[in-house]
């Protein structure tokens, strides 16, 4: 059961890129393109529940004077958890109504100043702690590659509508995979940046251990180039080497370390064999491909992040009332986050080593890199689940366990702060996208830009239109 949104209209098969293109030449306009996009997002959402707020008459009046940048034009989403003037900030919760914002956050105002068109924005999981979107009330968000599959980590809604081809890119964060995980259960392009690399809301930044990055999902490499090269015209990072402009494979032959077994849990059969298959193709490409049982984290960190999921879980139940007031009901809350919360208050005791342990992170990952160039590993350790093996309404025990048996390879990056990419280079048996991560160290995104441009070539990513799904249609 497939949907896609693809037909002969102003965006046609553009990705953002060659959209921007069509618009130069006068081949199409802004009006053209953002009335396209709000048609092909009002066919497809009541099928894949993407939506979190839809701002499509404000689009239609900026199409008429769209601000200058790269993407002059171009529709997106925001993910609904950063600030966007006049729109809600639900945070995938039912336990406040969300607040209008009155200014953009950073983040809005950095994807704004590219030029990008916001349609709204995109749903997630209740406060992004769940590896997939299945709200309890408002139901889940669907991949559009099979409607009974989630649509992947907290930037579900954001996966979804791009994979579906109703917007070409949109906003994503990632505090322990929800770009790159999103991106492997959709057939997508996900790069989480390097710590610092991008502008983030102050909720984000202010975090003791900073695990959250911003960037954009994409059915294209060059698209996700292109987005970090404008963003950093937007927002430098001083402290980091720049992106630049990165239109064309690099010429050295790198040191790939392969691993698929993971922390404490290592990939399927069939996942660990698709991920070998991708090493074996840089290896026809020149590249040196080393099998390795290590990666760059310390045997805790599987035990610390969860410690410090929870702490950030915990902050959230302990400031509901101080920040919602009367409009705060704990009740609501799924039972993953109270779960969390539960789960910091018998391990509190053990949170200043743990904190302590991922603040030294970067120190181990930048001894891995100082032998290898790049690691490859699996995005998620299993096949897509069904809808409803992650469900916030299981009991926490039940959750906690099968998540940490999924998501079992990407949360690394974010303790360490290095930059990771999931490319959609593997299907399964089943015939869903299955991604595999290209991770470096911090500050090295243009290598892995690249390198992803080498695999884009030599491998070409499958769409969702090529499924055979009527458009707006499930097949």
């Amino acid at each position: 059961m497939r949907v896609h949104a693809f037909t002969d209209d102003a965006l046609a098969d553009h990705d953002a890129v060659g959209l921007v293109a069509a618009l130069h030449s006068g081949e199409v306009s802004v009006r053209e393109v953002v009335d396209a996009a709000v048609a092909r997002v009002e066919r497809v959402d009541p099928v894949l529940g993407a939506v979190a707020h839809a701002a499509h008459d404000r689009a239609r009046t900026e199409a008429l004077d769209p601000r200058p940048g790269f993407f002059a034009g171009v529709p997106t989403y925001l993910k609904d958890n950063v600030a966007a003037a006049g729109m809600p900030t639900g945070d995938g919760t039912d336990a406040y109504t969300a607040p209008v914002a009155r200014r953009d956050g950073d983040v809005a105002r950095m994807v704004r100043a590219t030029g990008l068109v916001v349609l709204g924005k995109t749903r997630l999981s209740e406060f992004g702690f769940n590896a997939v979107a299945e709200h309890p009330r408002l139901g889940p968000v669907r991949s559009p590659w099979s409607t009974d599959h989630p649509a992947g980590a907290s930037s579900a809604g954001a996966a979804a509508l791009v994979a579906a081809g109703a917007v070409p890119l949109a906003h994503a964060n990632d505090g322990g995979g929800s770009i790159r995980i999103p991106a492997s259960v959709n057939g997508l392009v996900g790069l989480k940046p390097t710590r610092d690399r991008l502008a983030q809301d102050r909720v984000h930044r202010g975090m003791p251990v900073r695990i959250v990055s911003d960037g954009v999902l994409t059915r294209s490499v060059r698209d996700t180039a292109a987005f970090l090269r404008e963003a950093e015209r937007v927002y430098r990072a001083l402290h980091l080497p720049p992106v630049g402009d990165i239109t064309r494979p690099g010429r050295a032959r790198l040191r790939v370390a392969l691993n698929t077994t993971g922390m404490r849990h290592g990939a399927s059969p069939e996942v660990a064999a698709l991920t070998r298959g991708v090493g074996a193709l840089l290896e026809e490409l020149g590249h040196h491909v080393e099998e390795v049982a290590e990666v760059p984290a310390d045997a805790s960190l599987p035990d610390d992040f969860l410690l410090y999921w929870a702490f950030l879980a915990s902050a959230v139940v302990r400031t509901g009332r101080l920040v919602h007031r009367r409009d705060w009901h704990p009740e609501r809350l799924d039972h993953l986050t109270r779960g969390l919360d539960r789960h910091l208050r018998r391990h509190v005791h053990h949170l200043p080593a743990a904190l302590l342990r991922m603040r030294r992170a970067p120190d181990r990952s930048a001894a891995f890199f100082a032998r290898h160039d790049v690691l490859l590993t699996p995005t998620v350790a299993h096949e897509t689940p069904l809808l409803g093996h992650l469900s916030p309404t299981l009991d926490h025990a039940t959750i906690v366990e099968r998540l940490l048996a999924w998501v079992a390879f990407t949360p690394v990056q974010n303790v360490t702060g290095d930059p990771s990419v999931s490319l959609p280079l593997a299907t399964t048996s089943s015939g869903l996208p299955q991604g595999v991560v290209l991770s470096a160290g911090a500050g090295r995104e243009a290598l892995l830009l690249e390198l992803s441009l080498e695999l884009e070539q030599a491998r070409p990513f499958a769409s969702v239109r090529g499924s055979g799904a009527a458009p707006g249609a499930v097949s």
